[in-house]
């Protein structure tokens, strides 16, 4: 049974799945998946706010190599001004119109496609797809992880289909990501009329002193394959609506994107250090969305470039830029990259895909399952 990439993909996008939410579209992958030979496993995980998770696991093979496709299933909200509707999946001059076409329901359908012109393989091909790459990531791939560690699932190599592709299909493979940290940043002061500050702690001025220090800082100059580390304040508030008080309370949010020569938990103590220092009192909470990783050129990395050669003519990039994707947790099991559809539309109003690189990511996909069970 073979199955065609396009229409996959619309019947994908017609599932409003905004995360946490599945509204079927797992059931359509485990479809085609049992279709083509493949055994399924699916779990629910977590509950609210942040789940149930929808996670699926489909193996078919036995034996080495063992080879992974890892995606995701779930979609930010599409947001108003779309000139249709966003689960609608529509064709028009040779484009693909959805939400989820591009990040990264279209990747999931060109796979799905490929392993469906592929039954013969010697080994392991297995697809790991969760619902909650687009939100908090707690109840979603790091739960898969688990499942597979505990009934002895362990690929040798993993692609995942995120949109890595710049200018063109194939221009660019991601071999690792930075790493990303939040935190906020209370200051407590005592609240007070603006004419009698004597009776009042202002808590902005100490504040304003760890903002400074914190935007100086210079964290790294970067390696050879990450571009530096880089410090950004998100949001300054006080909560205060009047303008004759001093407020109680000063609070700042930060978020850190940062390379493999960073560690999250450091960053996180670097920057308590600043602000006890400013501000005894003060409180840093921090959330660690991941850590950096590269997966070092090499032969897994060499086949998805030659296989995107071979189908495209086009020589890609080996890259690290961008943000967080679920490649940080499944680099811990084998080697990872990621590969997929260009990234221009994903997240945007009328995001969409092109037809022909449907087709073509379908057979890309194809050469590199190929290129693995050889």
């Amino acid at each position: 049974m073979l199955f065609d990439p396009v229409d996959l993909a619309g019947q994908l996008i017609a599932c409003p799945s905004v995360t946490p939410t599945d509204a079927g579209a797992q059931q359509v992958i485990a479809n085609a998946l049992a279709a083509q030979g493949f055994t399924l496993h699916r779990f629910t995980n977590g509950g609210p706010p942040d789940g149930p998770i929808e996670n699926l696991f489909a193996i078919r093979g036995s034996g080495a190599p063992f080879f992974a496709f890892a995606g995701h299933s779930d979609v930010v909200p599409p947001g108003d001004g779309w000139t249709d509707s966003a689960f609608t999946p529509r064709l028009d001059g040779g484009l693909l119109y959805g939400r989820g076409a591009v990040d990264m329901k279209g990747a999931i359908a060109a796979f799905v496609a490929a392993a469906a012109g592929i039954r013969d393989h010697t080994g392991t091909l297995a697809c790991i797809i969760t619902g909650d790459e687009e939100g908090p990531a707690t109840h979603g791939t790091t739960a898969i992880i688990e499942w597979m560690q505990a009934h002895g699932h362990r690929p040798d190599m993993i692609l995942v289909g995120e949109p890595t592709s710049g200018a063109r299909l194939g221009d660019t493979i991601k071999i690792g990501r930075r790493g990303s940290v939040n935190m906020w940043i209370t200051v407590p002061g005592t609240q007070g009329h603006v004419a009698y500050p004597h009776l009042a702690d202002n808590p902005i001025p100490a504040l304003a002193r760890i903002i400074a220090q914190l935007s100086a800082l210079e964290l790294d100059e970067g390696n050879a394959w990450f571009q530096p580390s880089n410090l950004e304040f998100t949001d300054i508030d006080t909560g205060n609506a009047a303008t004759n008080v001093i407020p109680g309370t000063a609070r700042a949010r930060l978020n850190i994107r940062f390379n493999d020569m960073q560690r999250g938990a450091d960053l996180v103590d670097r920057v308590t250090a600043i602000v006890t220092a400013e501000a005894p009192q003060g409180t840093v909470d921090a959330r660690i969305s991941g850590e950096a990783f590269l997966t070092q050129p090499g032969p897994f990395s060499a086949l998805v470039g030659a296989a995107i050669t071979q189908v495209t003519g086009v020589t890609p990039e080996f890259s690290t830029t961008g943000g967080t994707s679920d490649a940080r947790f499944l680099s811990k099991l084998a080697p990872t990259v990621e590969f997929g559809l260009i990234n221009a539309t994903m997240h945007k109003l009328n995001e969409a895909v092109a037809v022909a690189d449907l087709h073509a990511l379908t057979d890309i996909y194809a050469e590199i399952i190929r290129r693995a069970f050889a």
